[in-house]
């Protein structure tokens, strides 16, 4: 087991990481920028070196400073979090060859499953299901007509570097299609300096559902169920739950059998999530596999009883998993707290928070880095809380989200609570009717 982990990673997953080493008897080091020198991951942690200053291309990207601070504390593990280095399979073999263990994927695995037109060839050999598209990336303009005509249309434009809904067009007729593949590819290039696209059928009426994976050094996979991610707006996951109000016995056994051919697929190692889309007849799709931790293990966690951090660490130094799947018998919800105005425009928001109280009281969950006085520096994700719930039924667990959201209590910046309380009294929501477009249609209205 690992001496000493440095968490290469800010906020609440930084915390989250360096409370389950502590649990472990692993000593923790954090890293941190100029920005973060009052952040509570700086505080908890048994050691923290400063590795620069605020932007993030200068601290937490750069890998030649957090491989040093590796070194001089002696940390023989790094776990990256998510976000930043979490998926850089150059970050990861770096790790290697300094002889740190990079606790997530191996740089192969996260080659084979970054790039996501490499990731669907991969995923069709496998026999995963993959949604109707280009076979790899398309350049030329004339040929991607063509294609997209085979394919017909409604189809949408992808960058294959892309994430975040940067280098994405939908298209619904033939007469549209130049402009968009052209916005997008040059979309594609600024953001993510790869101006490659692909294609697929669009999948209209879709829901958005992850599968939880987990595979070993010794070739043994296994599935921990669904997440349901649909509620996003521009792409970005705002609230998740498992159980799924859509899916079945039936099609949670195909969505975590095809997971596992698509873990095995790459013989993957440590934690991660295969994403399908998955559309009104319950037929789905492969859409991405992350090799890592995800912003929403809290409510796989909170539906099994099991520490994921402390598997993905146990994985890292060669414990075998138990390679058992499971079947949610609870159901969990998570909603993330962004710190932005939601009455404008979801306008993020830097400063002080004056007044912190968060919610307490049987199956309610709180992960976050943030305290009365503490001031949101600017430079990163505007993600400053996770609030999570646990109960034996969805109303049950809806009308305790309900009961937090009203404790709840952050003042000095805006927040997305009241979005969130908004969205929890929705009928449509209530009842699980929603896609990921449901927040198109979304009326929010005004207090007072």
């Amino acid at each position: 087991m690992f001496k000493k982990i440095l968490i290469a990673n800010r906020g609440e997953i930084a915390l989250r990481v360096i409370r389950t080493c502590r649990e472990m008897g692993i000593k923790t080091v954090a890293v941190y920028s100029t920005a973060d020198r009052e952040s509570l991951h700086v505080r908890f942690a048994d050691e923290a070196v400063c590795i620069g200053p605020p932007p993030s291309k200068d601290s937490y990207l750069n890998m030649v400073r957090i491989i040093a601070a590796a070194e001089i504390t002696n940390a023989d593990g790094i776990h990256p979090g998510y976000g930043f280095l979490s998926e850089n399979a150059k970050f990861s073999k770096l790790c290697q060859q300094h002889g740190i263990k990079f606790i997530g994927a191996l740089p192969e695995q996260i080659e084979a499953m970054g790039d996501k037109a490499t990731a669907k060839a991969t995923m069709k050999a496998a026999g995963v299901p993959c949604i109707p598209g280009s076979e790899g990336l398309v350049t030329d303009l004339a040929v991607a007509k063509k294609e997209a005509k085979k394919i017909g249309y409604p189809i949408i434009l992808k960058a294959t570097a892309g994430g975040g809904g940067k280098g994405m067009r939908q298209v619904w007729k033939e007469e549209d299609f130049e402009t968009a593949f052209e916005n997008a590819s040059q979309e594609a290039g600024a953001a993510f300096g790869n101006a490659g696209m692909y294609m697929e059928k669009y999948i209209e009426e879709p829901r958005h559902i992850e599968i939880q994976i987990a595979g070993d050094q010794y070739g043994t996979f296994c599935h921990m169920s669904e997440r349901d991610c649909s509620i996003q707006r521009r792409h970005q996951k705002l609230v998740e739950e498992t159980p799924s109000p859509f899916m079945t016995k039936a099609l949670r056994k195909k969505m975590g059998e095809a997971a596992i051919k698509a873990a095995a697929s790459v013989n993957y190692e440590g934690v991660g999530t295969v994403e399908f889309l998955v559309d009104k007849h319950r037929n789905f799709f492969f859409m991405e596999m992350n090799t890592r931790i995800q912003v929403e293990h809290t409510i796989t966690e909170e539906v099994i009883d099991y520490d994921l951090v402390r598997e993905q660490i146990k994985i890292a130094a060669g414990v075998p998993i138990s390679g058992l799947n499971y079947e949610p018998t609870r159901c969990a919800i998570q909603c993330r707290i962004n710190a932005e105005d939601p009455f404008n425009n979801f306008r993020p928001m830097a400063g002080k928070i004056t007044t912190y109280h968060a919610p307490g009281g049987h199956g309610v969950r709180v992960d976050t880095h943030v305290y009365a006085g503490y001031t949101i520096p600017p430079n990163y994700d505007s993600m400053i809380s996770k609030l999570i719930v646990v109960a034996a039924t969805r109303e049950e667990a809806i009308a305790k989200m309900e009961r937090a959201f009203g404790e709840y209590v952050i003042e000095g910046v805006h927040t997305t609570i009241p979005f969130h309380q908004q969205l929890f009294q929705n009928e449509k929501f209530r009842e699980g009717d929603f896609t990921t477009k449901f927040l198109e249609g979304f009326e929010l209205k005004r207090p007072g």
